[in-house]
């Protein structure tokens, strides 16, 4: 389906690809406004691709592998159907595939976990059994760890639905992304912004990243004028460090790098699902060297005690966030 967006002046429209849900929505049109910062001439329609993450609201997330938001986006733009396709990027394998590449990172938006629930508590006062709804084993094992008095349920669909779930249907409360609550206008439904050293964040939260054909060297040029390099070193490292897991891992994982300078600070966390054994560290090196940085992170996580989890995490490749 073809959405008829504004009135992007005349000329061939350039096709844009997405999610339908209004999250989606909202983030084709930020990456819209900023090409057309750069050029305003440029034309666009955006087409709604069904992915099998949307298809499937039955299954666990958790399961179904990293790329179930990707893939049939992915097809399109191969296929000459889309010339980019915009995606959250903590949504996307850590090997695009072949003749793709991210042709922009946009600067990032909050990338903190927050907490959101019917007794507007922090979450260290919520009372015994509150029942805190999340479909990620990262966030389940962190509220494990951090708030072992809260009973965690699996709550599954797009930010609205999971806040409505959240709001007593199945849930007392729920743990989501700040950069969606942002980005929907959501703000005042946030009881608490979740500290990203303590509930490390997966790789690439809170980033947009816009995917285009290698090959296409106009559409390339046109994303180089958005991209933005400190937020292309952070998920570098973030995303470098993941696949040195194997590309994917089958045990709660985070990634959360910062620019300062020219330095770049990376936390890494990985946990079993039950949060009973955990691991935590921080890394610093130099910006513009992300992959060095990643490779010490792994270093330092199989000696100081993460060994067997990156064992567990080699065997079964599904990517847990």
């Amino acid at each position: 389906m073809t959405l008829s967006d504004t009135d992007y002046n005349s000329g061939p429209a350039l096709k844009v690809g997405s999610r339908g849900s209004a999250l989606a929505l909202i983030q084709d049109h930020v990456v819209i406004s900023r090409l057309k910062a750069n050029s305003p001439n440029l034309n666009f329609e955006v087409d709604t691709v069904r992915t099998r993450g949307d298809a499937d609201q039955t299954s666990r997330l958790a399961g179904m592998g990293l790329g179930i938001f990707v893939k049939e986006l992915e097809e399109e733009l191969l296929s000459g159907k889309l010339d980019i396709a915009v995606h959250s990027l903590k949504d996307m394998p850590t090997l695009l595939a072949d003749g793709l590449v991210l042709g922009a990172v946009l600067s990032r938006e909050d990338p903190r976990d927050v907490l959101v629930n019917r007794f507007d508590s922090p979450l260290d006062q919520l009372p015994e059994g509150t029942k805190i709804g999340t479909s990620s084993p990262r966030r389940a094992a962190q509220l494990k760890m951090f708030a072992p008095q809260v009973e965690v349920v699996s709550i599954r669909g797009n930010v609205e639905t999971r806040l409505q779930k959240a709001r007593g249907d199945e849930a007392d409360g729920a743990i989501l992304a700040a950069a969606g609550m942002i980005r929907l206008g959501l703000t005042d439904q946030v009881t608490e912004y979740l500290p990203a050293t303590q509930f490390v964040p997966p790789p690439g939260q809170g980033i947009l990243a816009v995917e285009a054909r290698a090959d296409d060297h106009h559409m390339l040029e046109l994303l180089s004028a958005i991209d933005n390099v400190d937020t292309r070193y952070e998920a570098t490292a973030e995303r470098a460090f993941l696949e040195r897991l194997g590309g994917g891992c089958s045990v709660p994982v985070g990634a959360f790098a910062q620019c300062t300078d020219n330095t770049i600070k990376m936390t890494i966390f990985m946990s079993t699902e039950d949060g009973q054994k955990s691991f935590t560290s921080e890394v610093i090196g130099s910006k513009t060297d992300p992959q060095a940085l990643a490779t010490e992170a792994f270093r330092i996580l199989e000696k100081d005690g993460g060994a067997e989890l990156v064992s567990v995490a080699r065997t079964n490749q599904a990517y847990r966030t």
